[in-house]
């Protein structure tokens, strides 16, 4: 675990409805407090800052494993991450819906494939290797809704994101641990734009 891995957000974001946030110059407020692993999300626009300062600087290999209870902001973090990473590479912004039917959504995006599973509907580990996910944690941008039905095949080196019900009904609360050096760059130079 990397020492200074946290984030404290505080977030507004302009109507997203009709423009794609690529960069933090999109959002107002937050800080890192660089002591802590908790992330407080206390609206969606938070989540969303959250995904796109992410998005920035993710790249084939990066595994996120999502939990948390339904509701709790796993799809809309996955979904921020993957419009704001396509419109930074000049892709058309695509629905992303959730792939709990589909339990897969591949998308190309800057030369490479991002992955997004639901593995809500598995019942078994052993399910997972038919997906081609396995492979997919080497070579593709990975977020992975449900990641306790992967059973001992998650990465070890995978960035876990627990996400739970914040002070309000729109915020959450995301644990995150696993971060690697450049993703935890990405949050101390958040840190620099907002403080």
């Amino acid at each position: 675990m990397s020492p200074c891995s946290a984030v404290t957000i505080g977030c507004w974001a302009s109507d997203r409805e009709t423009t794609c946030p690529t960069s933090l110059a999109d959002y107002n407020g937050g800080m890192i407090d660089a002591g802590s692993r908790t992330v407080h999300l206390p609206t969606p626009d938070a989540t969303t800052a959250l995904a796109v300062t992410l998005a920035e600087v993710v790249k084939p290999g990066d595994v996120f494993l999502l939990s948390g209870p339904i509701g709790a902001g796993k799809t809309h973090f996955a979904r921020s991450l993957i419009q704001s990473h396509l419109s930074r590479n000049g892709q058309p912004v695509e629905d992303v819906p959730s792939p709990t039917f589909t339990l897969v959504q591949t998308y190309a995006s800057g030369g490479h494939e991002i992955w997004h599973a639901d593995l809500y509907r598995l019942t078994h580990p052993d399910e997972v290797e038919e997906l081609g996910l396995i492979d997919a944690f080497d070579t593709a941008i990975c977020l992975v809704e449900w990641p306790d039905r992967l059973g001992d095949s998650g990465p070890s080196n995978a960035v876990r994101i627990n996400f739970r019900q914040g002070d309000n009904d729109d915020g959450r609360i995301a644990e995150i641990e696993g971060l690697p050096p450049h993703l935890t760059h990405t949050l101390g130079r958040f840190q620099h734009v907002w403080s």
